[in-house]
C-alpha cells in the first residue's frame, strides 16, 4: 500500500481533500497514519523509506524521483518569514532556513501555521518568498512531491490533482480554521497565495536556488 508522508501544515489542505475522495476516508487515513510531521520530521522519514511519498523540502530534492507538483508561491506566501532579532533557524524548516541564508537575510526564521497566524495577528517580518521574487523575479518552490515506492501512481496522483481545481468542503474549511485558531475567511485568503504546478518558471527558481544554496555550503566549509 502506498504511505504519504503529510505535511501538517495548511498550505497542503487541498491536496489532503484531494487523498480523501481519491481513496475515500478510510483508505486516506491508513495511508498518512503515524506519518504527519513538520517539513524536517516528513524528509527524514522519506530518507528512511519509511513512507513511500511525500512533498519533501526542495532543498532535499536533489536527485529524487519527483512529479511536477509541489508547494511554490509566485510571490508573498505569509507562512514564510523572518522575524528581526537574533539569528535563528526554525527546526521545522529544512528549504527556508536555506533560503534566509541565501537573500542573505538574518532574524529569526519562522514557517507553517505560526507564521500565518503572527502575520495575521499584524506581526511585523521579512516574507522570504516575496524577497525572492523581488530579487529573481521567479517563482519560490518549498516542497515537491517525490517518490522512493510506487513512483508511476504518484505521478499519476499529481497529474490528477493539477487537472482541476479542488474545492475544500466547508465543514473541512471550518475545522481546519478552527483547530489553527484563524477564521474561515483567513484561511481562503491564505490558501490564494499558494500554487502547486511546477512549469519551466518554478523549476528555473528551483535550479537557481538549488545553484546558490551549494555555492553558500560549499563557501562555509
Amino acid at each position: 500500500m502506498l504511505i504519504f508522508g503529510s505535511i501538517d501544515y495548511l498550505n497542503l489542505l487541498p491536496f489532503q481533500v484531494y487523498l480523501k475522495r481519491r481513496f475515500g476516508t478510510s483508505q486516506f487515513q491508513q495511508i498518512r497514519r503515524w506519518q504527519r510531521g513538520v517539513p524536517s520530521t516528513v524528509n527524514r522519514r522519506f530518507r528512511r523509506r519509511r513512507v513511500h511519498a511525500a512533498f519533501i523540502s526542495s532543498i532535499e530534492s536533489r536527485g529524487c524521483r519527483c512529479s511536477d507538483l509541489g508547494i511554490v508561491a509566485r510571490g508573498a506566501v505569509h507562512s514564510v518569514l523572518v522575524i528581526e532579532g537574533d539569528a535563528s533557524a526554525d527546526p521545522a524548516s529544512a528549504s527556508s532556513n536555506r533560503l534566509a541564508r541565501v537573500l542573505g537575510v538574518e532574524g529569526r526564521v519562522l514557517i507553517g501555521d505560526a507564521a500565518l497566524r503572527y502575520r495575521l495577528a499584524g506581526g511585523e517580518a521579512l516574507d522570504l518568498a516575496e524577497l525572492w521574487r523581488e530579487q529573481t523575479g521567479l517563482p519560490f518552490v518549498f516542497a515537491r512531491l517525490c517518490a522512493n515506492r510506487h513512483g508511476k501512481k504518484v505521478r499519476k496522483l499529481a497529474a490528477e490533482f493539477s487537472s482541476k481545481e479542488w474545492k475544500i468542503p466547508q465543514y473541512l474549511l471550518l475545522r481546519a480554521a478552527a483547530s489553527r485558531r484563524i477564521t474561515p475567511e483567513e484561511l481562503r485568503w491564505y490558501l490564494q497565495h499558494i500554487d502547486y504546478g511546477i512549469g519551466w518558471k518554478e523549476r528555473k527558481g528551483l535550479k537557481l536556488f538549488l545553484k546558490k544554496s551549494k555555492k553558500i555550503r560549499k563557501q562555509k566549509a
